[in-house]
């Protein structure tokens, strides 16, 4: 029996693995379709951005409180996931405990720290739950924002529910584990108390020695494949910055927050036409002013999209959504890696290559939206890992007004006035300094 048990982890491991390989993959090459951007300089800047956004979390103590509760969340789904390696190794041996023999003193130091620090991802859960479903923080209700309705929300929760389910899955493990320490029995050697857990032990002593050894191998697969299980499904859900949050802010702009970036094929054109050094005679590749669809897009703009959590800052620091306007910066990355997904499902039935579907990411972003940036950066500001939906925001303004010449009339002036008097208004450049003669 126990070696049946142990084919079936190996299984379990094994097929799990696959499609979490599968599904990076799929994402990595949805990204690949993209434009190139070089952001390889400065790497010690970088790794810097590393360690203070993404490890560090800088952004999120913005708020201290809602910061530590997320930073609990964190460092307790790093550092308790670290005893996953025992879990798989027993698993795989169809031994128990494995590292006891070898770590001695510390083992049971180690696992009543990560029993704390369950405990702080307990209760950080209960707390999240409470601001979304108690006291109703704005930027995360689907009542006043449309495009957190329907998938979203409910992701949302269910990334709180699971990870609630899954320390108290660890607890009775270990509440179960204890008292049959407690009995003697074979096969499981005493490793000491657990802080928490012992807690429960009163409610266990009643049961039967086959029942408490039925529990704790119930527990202990639930979590084990409960957490298996929250891998994959994170890869599906806003979560996924749990594994893109580091490359997202190592790539992350080291530019002036005030930078826009200029069209490279306009650049090469203009220096061809002042006699200027250019790398390469031969004008880029992408010919299309501005992005139409993600692939028109950067790689960096793609991988934001995918490291988006949806926490909604960026939109209740955008001015043109406070004043009632239709542009919701966490829209736009939604909107984006939604459309990522259906080039997604395109690539897996064609074998990698992409057919045309007729749809673009311009289909789920409207020119109002697009038009009602004020490209203020206050969303790439207010960003915990500094994403830029202002990027897309403008390459896709860029296409809707280069390429479709779909602009208000008053913008239209106004480029004519920039090109013909230097300025936005309609007066001779000579004419400037007459209000100073007055």
């Amino acid at each position: 029996m126990t070696y049946f048990f142990q084919f079936l982890f190996i299984a379990l491991l094994a097929s799990m693995s696959y499609l979490i390989a599968m599904r990076f993959k799929g994402i990595l090459a949805t990204i690949r379709l993209s434009q190139p951007i070089q952001l390889s300089d400065q790497p010690a800047e970088r790794w810097k951005r590393v360690f203070l956004l993404a490890f560090g979390q800088k952004k999120m103590f913005q708020k201290p409180f809602v910061g530590f509760m997320h930073f609990l969340i964190y460092i307790g789904f790093v550092l308790i996931n670290a005893e996953i390696l025992e879990i798989m190794l027993d698993g795989i041996l169809g031994t128990h405990r494995l590292f006891a023999p070898f770590l001695g003193t510390l083992y049971p130091l180690l696992l009543n720290f990560f029993e704390l620090l369950a405990g702080g991802v307990f209760l950080a859960c209960l707390v999240f739950f409470a601001r979304r479903g108690i006291f109703k923080v704005r930027r995360l209700q689907s009542e006043n924002h449309s495009e957190l309705k329907g998938f979203p929300i409910r992701d949302a929760y269910t990334i709180l529910i699971v990870e609630c389910v899954l320390m108290m899955a660890l607890w009775t493990m270990n509440a179960a584990d204890a008292v049959l320490q407690s009995r003697g029995v074979e096969h499981f050697q005493a490793v000491g108390s657990f802080i928490v857990s012992e807690n429960l032990i009163p409610f266990l002593d009643s049961y039967s020695t086959e029942a408490l050894y039925l529990l704790e191998r119930i527990a202990w697969w639930f979590h084990i494949a409960g957490i298996l299980g929250f891998a994959l499904y994170v890869t599906y859900s806003k979560h996924l910055h749990i594994f893109f949050a580091f490359p997202a802010a190592y790539y992350s702009s080291l530019k002036s927050p005030a930078y826009i970036p200029s069209l490279d094929s306009v650049t090469h054109e203009v220096k061809l036409m002042l006699g200027q050094a250019v790398l390469s005679e031969a004008a880029p590749t992408n010919l299309r002013f501005g992005a139409k669809d993600v692939m028109d897009l950067n790689w960096k703009n793609l991988l934001d999209a995918y490291s988006c959590t949806e926490c909604g800052r960026c939109t209740d620091q955008c001015p043109a959504n406070q004043t009632g306007k239709l542009l919701s910066p966490r829209k736009i990355m939604m909107d984006t890696r939604d459309r990522l997904e259906e080039v997604g499902v395109i690539l897996s039935k064609n074998k990698g290559q992409f057919v045309d579907d007729g749809k673009s990411l311009l289909d789920k972003i409207s020119g109002q939206e697009l038009r009602a940036c004020t490209t203020c950066q206050a969303c790439v500001e207010a960003c915990p890992m500094e994403l830029s939906p202002l990027n897309i925001i403008l390459e896709l303004r860029r296409y809707q007004i280069m390429e479709m010449s779909d602009a208000p009339a008053a913008w239209n002036s106004m480029f004519s006035n920039i090109e013909t008097n230097q300025a936005p208004w309609k007066f001779n450049p000579s004419d400037r300094m007459n209000w100073a003669k007055s």
